[in-house]
């Protein structure tokens, strides 16, 4: 799931920094003068002869470093892009996809290297809100799915009764499994997760692609949804804009980011060059894209215009024991996932304001604040879509336009000014300008009008 990769997590924004380094002419290489993306070496500047004895050797395959940096990939975002088809169309919604294909990698240390202090401020707080966003995400799993498992054991039809109370649940949850967790110094005994995480999405594709095999689409059929009543439309849309179409990009945006991971999985990577980590990248972003593409088009054509934002929920019955052990599989694996992001937000939060100084009392209060602070935000915002608006339009934004663009424009001196690098560059800095600017606003227009016709974020492509 979205940022797993426990080892070197919290290495992100301090332990990098031995591999880069600046020369007058820009970065230094190893590597040939054609090989524009090749690997950097930290060489000190005094004598340029040797090279810093404490760099990093890595020891993990191709293969394996592919499978991690997939599993940084995938995550909750998954849930929301058939929601995101049903409100863009089939096609501008592949057209995305690919686009965010080509976002690039950034790391807190080049943001130091380019613009100082500010540009680590500014990708530790993307990186930052990015993780904290995927909490949410996670805890909002939590919140929606947890009642739907417990009345499926209960057979309780009342959502009364305390414990299927979403916000005691979230509580309960984080109180007594995910603080517990996130209180360890060192969190090596949970990198088993990573794998168990992505195997519970490749489930969630297969269960999705079969059930919409045994989905018979009625036309005749309405589903409440709110105050609306919708009719299923059974026939697919390729061009779609409504109020809802300004929640899709960030939706997407928010699904392909992996930034905070990469840098951990590059370093790891057993004799690592930028031409290995490209291959390791193209095979991992590739994957998951057919991944991402399956989900979002077998959930949209099962549910058409009144998929949900979450489309677990669009499965209503309680009956079905294979959506149970799916339910199970999901809620579990975000439980465990929870700790993996906390402990890269507290570490970089010690780094950056405590000088990387550890006391147990610091470690328990930031641990106490951002759980505190991730569970109040879950009962009250009242969609994951919000989340995967904020966030997305914002932080992933950053991660996979702005700050890419910006580090390469500025830390590529070898690189002639009319060459198709910088021209891509520079059109993808433009792209996330423009993105952020429009998309932010349309969202609070939207929040707006839904608070002023007191609904929530349903339409007939909305939450049912």
């Amino acid at each position: 799931m979205d940022n797993l990769e426990s080892k070197g997590g919290n290495n992100s924004s301090s332990s990098e920094l031995k591999d880069f380094t600046h020369s007058q002419d820009g970065l230094q290489r190893k590597c040939d003068n054609d090989d524009l993306e090749c690997t950097m070496y930290h060489a000190n500047s005094d004598d340029g002869r040797k090279e810093n004895k404490e760099n990093h050797a890595g020891s993990t395959s191709m293969y394996m470093s592919a499978f991690n940096l997939s599993n940084a990939i995938i995550g909750t975002g998954l849930l929301g892009l058939s929601y995101a088809m049903a409100n863009t169309g089939i096609i501008p919604f592949v057209i995305i996809a690919l686009e965010l294909l080509m976002g690039s990698m950034v790391y807190e240390t080049l943001g130091q290297h380019a613009f100082g202090r500010p540009g680590k401020l500014a990708v530790f707080g993307s990186t930052s809100l990015q993780n904290i966003g995927a909490i949410l995400s996670y805890l909002f799993v939590v919140k929606k799915e947890l009642p739907e498992v417990i009345q499926s054991f209960t057979g309780q039809d009342s959502s009364e009764a305390w414990y299927l109370i979403d916000r005691n649940l979230v509580i309960l949850v984080t109180l007594i499994i995910i603080l517990p967790l996130c209180l360890f110094r060192n969190i090596g005994y949970l990198g088993y997760t990573s794998g168990f995480s992505l195997a519970c999405m490749i489930f969630f594709l297969i269960v999705v692609i079969y059930k919409q095999t045994q989905f018979s689409c009625d036309t005749s059929l309405s589903v409440n949804i709110t105050d609306l009543v919708c009719t299923i439309t059974c026939t697919p849309e390729y061009f779609v804009w409504n109020d809802k179409t300004v929640y899709a990009l960030p939706t997407m945006a928010f699904a392909f980011v992996c930034h905070p991971s990469v840098l951990p999985i590059y370093r790891e990577l057993k004799d690592h060059t930028c031409k290995k980590m490209q291959v390791v990248s193209t095979i991992s972003f590739f994957s998951m894209f057919a991944i991402y593409l399956l989900t979002a088009v077998f959930g949209y054509l099962t549910f058409y215009n009144t998929v949900n934002e979450e489309l677990l929920l669009s499965y209503h019955d309680h009956r079905d024991k294979l959506i149970l052990i799916l339910r199970l599989a999901v809620i579990t694996a975000v439980v465990l996932t929870v700790p993996v992001l906390l402990f890269t937000v507290r570490s970089s939060i010690v780094l950056l304001v405590l000088k990387g100084k550890f006391t147990w009392l610091h470690h328990f209060i930031i641990t106490f604040f951002l759980l505190t602070g991730s569970n109040l935000l879950v009962i009250y915002i009242p969609s994951i879509m919000d989340v995967f608006a904020v966030i997305g339009s914002t932080s992933a934004n950053m991660l996979i336009f702005i700050l890419p663009a910006s580090l390469y424009l500025k830390l590529v001196k070898n690189e002639p000014q009319n060459s198709w690098q910088r021209k891509g560059a520079m059109a993808f800095l433009a792209v996330g300008i423009i993105f952020m600017f429009v998309t932010v606003p349309l969202i609070f227009v939207e929040w707006n009008k839904r608070s002023s016709n007191n609904t929530s974020t349903g339409s007939c492509s909305g939450q049912h």
